[in-house]
C-alpha cells in the first residue's frame, strides 16, 4: 500500500498481548479523535501516559516502557494492520477469524493462570491492593498435577472503603474518649463562655465603662425620699433596685424578707424640757431639723435614737464629756453623785459608739441620756458648715442607733438565729444587745440652754479634754443640784417589722458554687446622700458594667453576688440575718465579701479588711489615678504610709467577717466630717459640696469593680497569706506590751505568758511561705507554657485556692460554747468587736475583755485557745491536716 502523505495521518495502536498487557503501567492512552489532535500532543501523551478519553471510547492498555507506535515510513504489514484495526481493509470473515483466534488464544492464557475478569473501574484502595501482587519478585503457579487450585480471597474495594472509614471514626473516637478522659480541656472548657475575653481587655473596659453622670443620675433618685428601715419608702426603693438589678441582667434577682425588731418615733413623744422649781416647764427643746426642702415638701425622717429604750425620766443634768468610762469615773473620782441623773454628752472623743455612751450612762446610775454635736467636734468650730460647707450646723442633729452591736448584733430578739416566720424569739426586756435607759439626740443650737443652765455646779471642766465649742458657755459638770430634765422617749416598737435585702447574681463559669459577695446596705436616717446613698449609687453603676458584660458574653470564675442590705442603720440586721440565715453554705463557699458603705465622704482613700487583701489592693491602686492630684492611687497610698486597717463593728462586713469567717473587705474615700445621719445629707449636698464632679465617686467605681476581677476572675485566688502572717506578727507584739501595762503576773494572779500565741504566729510565717511556692510554680509552668494547664494541675490550683479561702473559717472557735465569752455570736479568734470598743478595730478581742476584766485565768486560757486555732489553721493551709 502506498505511504500515505498526508500530515494528519492516523497511525493505528496494535492490539497488544496479554503479557504486553500485564507488563505496562496501570495507566492508559487515549484513542484519538483524529490525527490533528495526535500530532499536537505532546511525547509523553504520544507514549500512552494520559488519562481516559474523554470521547467515550474503550481505552487499550498502553505498552511496556520503550514502545513506540510504528510511524508513516514502516513496513506495509505494518500498513495492513493499521487498515485492519481501522476496519479500512480485509472481509469480515477474515477480521472475524483474526478475532477468534486471538480471543481463543487469550481465553487458554486466562484459564491457565486462573484469573478471573477485573472490574470495570478500580478505586485508590482497590489499586494499592492490587499493587501488592504486581511488585512480587516472581510469578507464582500452581502446578497442574494437583487436585485442586487454591483460590485468594476475593476483597471488594468498597468493603474496603467502608472498613477503612469504620477504623478511622474508632481511631477518633478512641483519641477523643482518651482526651476526655484524661480531663485536658476540662478547664478551658467550664471557663469557655467567660473566658472569650482576655482578663487584661476585661480590666480595662471596666475602667473605661464607668460613667460619673450616670453614678450622679442614680444618687438623684436613691435620695429622692427619706428612706428609713421598714418604711414605705424604703420599700419602694427596694423595689426600684430589684428593677434595676433585673434591667441589668443580673440572675435569681429577689428580695429575701426578714421580720425584726425596730422602734419609730411618735408623733409629739419626744421631749427635752429644762424645769423650773415648781415643776413648769422653763424651756422645751425643738430637737427636730427645720426641713430642708421646706414644710411640706419631703417628708423628713424625725430625730430619734434607733433601738433606744422608751420612757418618761425626770432628773439633774450633768454634763459628762464624751461619756466614755473613764469620763464617768473622773466624776465618781470628784464625788459627784450620778444617781438618778440626765446625762449630757458629746458624739465622737474617747467613745465612738453612741450606744457604748448610753450603756456606761446607765451603768453610772443615771435615768436617760443626751447625746449633742458640740462644735468643736463637728461644727463651725472645724469649718463651714452645711448647707455650704461640711460641719453640722446649729440645728444640724445626728440620728443613729444605740443598740449594742458588739454585744450582739442583727436583730436583737434573734440573736444567733435567723428572724425568719415562725423564728424563736427573745423577750426586749432586759435584752444584752439593748439599752435600758432612754436616750435621745439634740443639736447643740438645743444643747447650749443645757450647758448654760448648769454653769456654777459641780467642778469646772479646767481639763482641756472636757471642753468644748458651744458658744457664750463655760463647761462645768453640773451635779444632782443641777437643774432638772423633763426627758420622754415615747416611740412605737414592733417586734416582727419586715425589711428587705435586694439580692441577685452573676453565675461563675469554673466554680458556680464559690462566691464573691459584694454588699452595700440602702437604708439611711434619712435622705442619705453620703451615708449610703454614695455607696448605693456607686454599686449601681458596678453592677450596670457588669451587666454589659454579661450582654457581650462575659463570665467570671466565680459567681458575683449583689447585695442591697436593709436594716443596717440599726444594728446591721439585713446583712446578719442573711448570714444566720446562710452560715453553713457561706462557710462552705464564700471566697470573699466586699463592702462599700459611704463611698466617697472626703478624697482620701481607706480601706480596712482582712490582710490577705493587701496585694490585690496594692495592684488595684496601681492602675487608677486621682487625676485632681495627678498620681496614681498607690502613690497617695504610700506617701502617707497607707496601711490596710483592722476591721471593728461599724457596718455590714462583720457579720461576714467575724461569724462567716468570710474575708471581708472595706473601702471608702474619707476626709472631713459630712453632715453625718443628718437631714442636710442630702443630694445637692453631695452636688455642690461632697464631690461636685462625682470624680471620687467614678474612682471608687473603678476600684470596687477591679477588685471584685480580682477576686471572680483570676485563676489563682490573689490572697497574700504572707500578709496575713507579718500582720498577726505585729498584732502579736501590740497585744504583749498593751498587756504588760495592765498589771499582768502580779502576786496571787494566773502567770501570764503570750509565748503559745508567738509559736503559733512563728509556725504559720513558715507555713505561709511553703504555701506560696507553689504558686509561684504555678506561674512557671502555666504561664511560662503559653497558658496551658493540665487537669491535675486545675483541680490543685482549686484545692490551692480553697485552703486560701478556708483559712479564714479556721480561725472560728466552733467548739461547743466557743466564741468571745459572753458574747458567742463573734468566732474569731482575731478579729471581733472588743466588748467597749465599739467601731474601734480591735485584734484578739477574747483575749484582751479577759485582760480589761482583770481575769487572767481566763485570758491565759483565751490566749491557749487561740495559739491552737491558729496553729490547727497553719497546718490546713499547707495540707497538714
Amino acid at each position: 500500500m502506498p505511504t500515505d502523505e498526508k500530515p494528519n495521518k492516523y497511525e493505528p495502536v496494535p492490539i497488544p498481548t496479554y503479557d504486553e498487557a500485564i507488563g505496562s503501567s496501570s495507566r492508559t492512552t487515549p484513542i484519538p479523535r483524529d490525527d490533528n489532535a495526535r500530532e499536537a500532543a505532546e511525547p509523553a501523551e504520544r507514549e500512552g501516559l494520559l488519562g481516559p478519553d474523554t470521547g467515550g471510547r474503550t481505552p487499550v492498555p498502553t505498552r511496556r516502557a520503550g514502545y513506540r507506535p510504528p510511524t508513516v515510513e514502516d513496513s506495509p504489514e505494518d500498513d495492513e494492520e493499521h487498515d485492519t484495526f481501522l476496519n479500512q481493509d480485509g472481509t469480515p470473515e477474515r477480521r472475524r477469524t483474526s478475532q477468534s483466534s486471538e480471543e481463543d488464544e487469550v481465553r487458554r492464557e486466562l484459564q491457565e493462570m486462573d484469573i478471573e475478569d477485573p472490574p470495570a473501574a478500580q478505586s485508590a484502595w482497590g489499586k494499592r491492593i492490587s499493587s501488592l501482587s504486581l511488585s512480587l519478585p516472581f510469578k507464582w503457579k500452581w502446578p497442574s498435577g494437583l487436585g485442586f487450585k487454591p483460590r485468594w480471597p476475593t476483597i471488594d474495594a468498597n468493603f474496603c472503603i467502608v472498613l477503612g472509614r469504620c477504623f478511622a471514626i474508632l481511631l477518633v473516637m478512641a483519641v477523643v474518649y482518651l482526651l476526655f478522659m484524661s480531663d485536658i480541656f476540662t478547664s478551658a472548657a467550664q471557663r469557655m463562655a467567660g473566658q472569650m475575653f482576655e482578663p487584661e481587655s476585661v480590666r480595662i473596659h471596666v475602667q473605661s465603662m464607668v460613667d460619673e453622670n450616670r453614678i450622679k443620675e442614680y444618687l438623684r433618685i436613691v435620695t429622692n425620699t427619706d428612706h428609713l428601715a421598714g418604711t414605705e419608702g424604703n420599700f419602694v426603693l427596694a423595689e426600684y433596685v430589684q428593677d434595676f438589678f433585673r434591667s441589668n441582667l443580673l440572675e435569681d434577682v429577689h428580695m429575701d424578707q426578714f421580720d425584726v425588731y425596730l422602734n419609730f418615733p411618735k408623733e409629739g413623744g419626744r421631749k427635752v424640757e429644762l424645769l423650773k422649781q415648781d415643776g413648769s416647764v422653763e424651756w422645751s427643746a425643738r430637737i427636730d431639723e427645720e426641713p430642708v426642702y421646706g414644710d411640706g415638701v419631703r417628708a423628713q425622717t424625725p430625730v430619734f435614737h434607733g433601738h433606744s429604750k422608751s420612757g418618761d425620766v425626770t432628773g439633774p443634768v450633768i454634763y459628762v464629756n464624751y461619756g466614755s468610762r473613764e469620763d464617768f469615773k473622773s466624776l465618781y473620782d470628784s464625788g459627784i453623785d450620778t444617781k438618778g441623773a440626765i446625762a449630757l454628752v458629746k458624739y465622737y472623743g474617747s467613745q465612738g459608739d453612741r450606744a457604748l455612751k448610753v450603756k456606761a450612762a446607765e451603768l453610772a446610775g443615771f435615768a436617760g441620756c443626751i447625746i449633742y454635736s458640740d462644735p468643736r467636734d463637728d461644727g463651725f468650730v472645724k469649718g463651714e458648715v452645711a448647707p455650704g460647707g461640711r460641719y453640722m450646723p446649729e440645728r444640724g442633729v445626728q440620728r443613729g442607733t444605740v443598740s449594742l452591736m458588739s454585744w450582739v448584733v442583727g436583730d436583737v430578739l434573734t440573736p444567733g438565729w435567723a428572724s425568719v416566720k415562725g423564728a424563736e424569739r427573745v423577750s426586749k426586756e432586759n435584752n444584752p444587745g439593748l439599752v435600758n435607759i432612754p436616750s435621745i439626740p439634740l443639736s447643740w443650737g438645743d444643747a447650749q440652754h443645757l450647758l448654760k443652765a448648769i454653769e456654777g455646779l459641780g467642778e469646772k471642766c479646767i481639763d482641756e479634754k472636757w471642753q468644748g465649742g458651744v458658744p457664750n458657755v463655760e463647761y462645768w459638770t453640773g451635779n444632782l443640784s443641777s437643774p432638772r430634765v423633763h426627758l420622754v422617749n415615747d416611740q412605737d416598737e414592733v417586734e416582727e417589722q419586715p425589711i428587705w435585702n435586694v439580692m441577685g447574681k452573676i453565675t461563675g463559669v469554673e466554680q458556680k458554687e464559690k462566691s464573691v459577695i459584694v454588699g452595700n446596705h440602702r437604708d439611711a436616717w434619712v435622705y442619705g446622700a453620703t451615708d449610703p446613698g454614695s455607696g448605693t449609687a456607686v454599686m449601681m453603676e458596678v453592677i450596670r458594667i457588669f451587666g454589659d458584660l454579661v450582654k457581650r458574653g462575659w463570665r467570671p470564675l466565680r459567681t458575683i453576688e449583689f447585695a442591697s442590705w436593709d436594716g443596717e442603720e440599726y444594728n446591721l440586721i439585713g446583712s446578719t440575718e442573711y448570714v444566720e440565715n446562710n452560715m453553713e453554705k457561706l462557710r462552705q463557699d464564700a471566697y470573699v465579701y466586699i463592702n462599700v458603705d459611704v463611698a466617697v465622704g472626703g478624697s482620701n482613700f481607706v480601706a480596712a479588711g482582712s490582710p490577705v487583701f493587701k496585694k490585690s489592693l496594692l495592684r488595684v491602686l496601681d492602675r487608677t489615678s486621682d487625676m485632681a492630684k495627678n498620681a496614681t492611687l498607690r502613690e497617695l497610698w504610700d506617701k502617707r504610709g497607707g496601711d490596710l486597717d483592722g476591721l471593728g463593728a461599724g457596718s455590714d462586713f462583720v457579720a461576714f467577717q467575724d461569724m462567716a469567717g468570710t474575708s471581708s473587705l472595706n473601702i471608702e474615700f474619707t476626709g472631713d466630717k459630712f453632715p453625718y445621719h443628718s437631714a442636710y445629707d442630702n443630694f445637692e449636698w453631695m452636688e455642690t459640696v461632697g464631690d461636685p464632679g462625682f470624680q471620687y465617686h467614678k474612682i471608687l467605681a473603678q476600684i470596687w469593680a477591679l477588685l471584685i476581677l480580682e477576686y471572680s476572675d483570676r485563676l489563682v485566688l490573689p490572697f497574700d497569706m504572707t500578709a496575713y502572717s507579718s500582720a498577726l506578727t505585729k498584732w502579736c507584739m501590740d497585744l504583749d506590751n498593751w498587756v504588760k501595762n495592765k498589771g499582768i503576773n502580779l502576786e496571787g494572779n494566773t502567770p501570764w505568758s503570750i509565748e503559745p500565741l508567738k509559736q503559733a504566729v512563728l509556725q504559720l510565717a513558715k507555713d505561709a511561705r511553703l504555701f506560696e511556692k507553689w504558686e509561684e510554680e504555678w506561674d512557671s509552668i502555666v504561664l511560662g507554657g503559653g497558658g496551658f494547664e493540665s487537669a491535675i494541675l486545675a483541680a490543685h490550683r482549686k484545692s490551692h485556692n480553697n485552703r486560701m479561702a478556708n483559712f479564714e473559717t479556721h480561725l472560728l472557735d466552733l467548739e461547743e460554747g466557743g466564741g468571745i465569752p459572753n458574747r458567742t455570736q463573734f468566732k474569731h479568734v482575731v478579729f471581733g468587736p472588743q466588748l467597749w470598743s465599739g467601731y474601734d478595730e480591735a485584734f484578739f478581742p477574747a483575749i484582751r475583755d479577759a485582760v480589761d476584766a482583770r481575769d487572767w485565768t481566763l485570758a491565759q486560757k483565751q490566749v491557749q485557745k487561740a495559739a491552737d486555732i491558729i496553729m490547727r489553721a497553719s497546718r490546713k493551709l499547707v495540707g497538714n491536716t
